[in-house]
């Protein structure tokens, strides 16, 4: 087998609208890719360094660098998950692990990550932070039966009422990215199964959720920024029904695997989410998400050019990914 030699490369990719959160909105998707060749074979993995948690596009380079001798040198993802801390880094190079070695077995990750076999599935589709009249007609024109709206301020509950109203059949989650006040939840709570709601996510900072011990209305209450790998489950348990697994988070699907069956154990719901990137940082993404309740897996469908053999997406539904694209 001949010597294994990685490629890094930034990549930013236009959006074809803003993406608007509670901490402001973006119109690029700036992400890292990486590339192990090896015997012929190459895999890929892909990366979104993000800015909430204290990485840079530079300083993700720069940590994937300093392992790159042992990467060439044969490094296992056994021996990544010692190696670099979870987050973005760690993300790509297990990726590309995960799709090297699929590549070089002829055997998909699916079956060497014993995941079930992958089908088209539901994913949430984003309807990005703006005025409830703006939301509610972005809502109207979006395919789809779930959608994920983003909230951040006073005119939060109109701006559920104003999408439900305009798809009343939809399912509605709403996520605040740490955004809520703590006397805004109540009344959200309180109306959210009236409006669609199925899933609250993240409506206080991470650190700052002691509130949740006490869950207002029907509702579940999922964890996102306050949730990265298994290590948090226990805690997390505690104030949350259910979690928001991110590879970019996790370190990529070696950990997220984990992650997801750590969060079973404790009795928690699980979705599988992203960042805003590309069919290759979301293809193992939505294999690991044929073990959740919910995905929210449509990064792509916010870039103006994907990748080639990038994921198929129609009316909510996201196909499983051609081993051309990923594992």
């Amino acid at each position: 087998m001949g010597k294994r030699s990685l490629e890094i490369t930034a990549v930013s990719s236009p959006l074809k609208a803003a993406f608007a959160i509670s901490r402001g909105a973006k119109t690029s998707a700036e992400t890292i890719r990486v590339s192990l060749c090896e015997g012929g074979a190459e895999g890929r993995g892909e990366c979104v360094p993000y800015g909430r948690y204290g990485e840079t596009v530079d300083g993700v380079i720069a940590t994937i660098e300093q392992v790159r001798a042992e990467l060439e040198a044969g490094m296992s993802r056994a021996e990544l998950q010692n190696r670099l801390p979870a987050g973005a880094a760690r993300c790509a190079i297990d990726c590309a692990l995960w799709d090297l070695e699929a590549k070089q077995a002829g055997i998909p990750v699916w079956k060497l990550a014993g995941l079930p076999e992958p089908k088209p599935l539901e994913t949430a589709v984003t309807v990005s932070l703006d005025t409830p009249e703006a939301m509610a007609a972005v809502a109207k024109a979006t395919a789809g039966r779930l959608l994920k709206l983003k909230l951040g301020g006073p005119d939060d509950l109109a701006r559920i009422e104003a999408v439900h109203t305009a798809r009343p059949e939809a399912r509605l989650i709403v996520d605040a990215n740490e955004g809520l006040a703590a006397d805004q939840l109540p009344a959200i709570a309180k109306a959210a199964a009236r409006l669609g709601v199925v899933l609250i996510e993240q409506p206080f900072p991470a650190g700052e959720d002691d509130g949740l011990m006490r869950r207002p209305g029907p509702v579940a209450i999922c964890a996102d920024e306050s949730a990265h790998t298994r290590a948090e489950l226990q805690d997390l348990a505690r104030r949350y029904d259910a979690v928001n697994v991110k590879l970019d988070k996790t370190g990529g699907l070696t950990e997220a695997l984990a992650m997801v069956r750590g969060a079973r154990a404790c009795g928690m719901g699980v979705m599988v989410g992203c960042m805003v990137a590309g069919s290759i940082s979301m293809a193992p993404a939505v294999l690991l998400a044929g073990l959740a309740d919910a995905a929210d897996l449509d990064g792509p469908l916010w870039l103006k050019d994907d990748v080639a053999h990038g994921l198929h997406y129609a009316d909510g539904v996201v196909s499983p990914p051609e081993t051309a694209l990923w594992g």
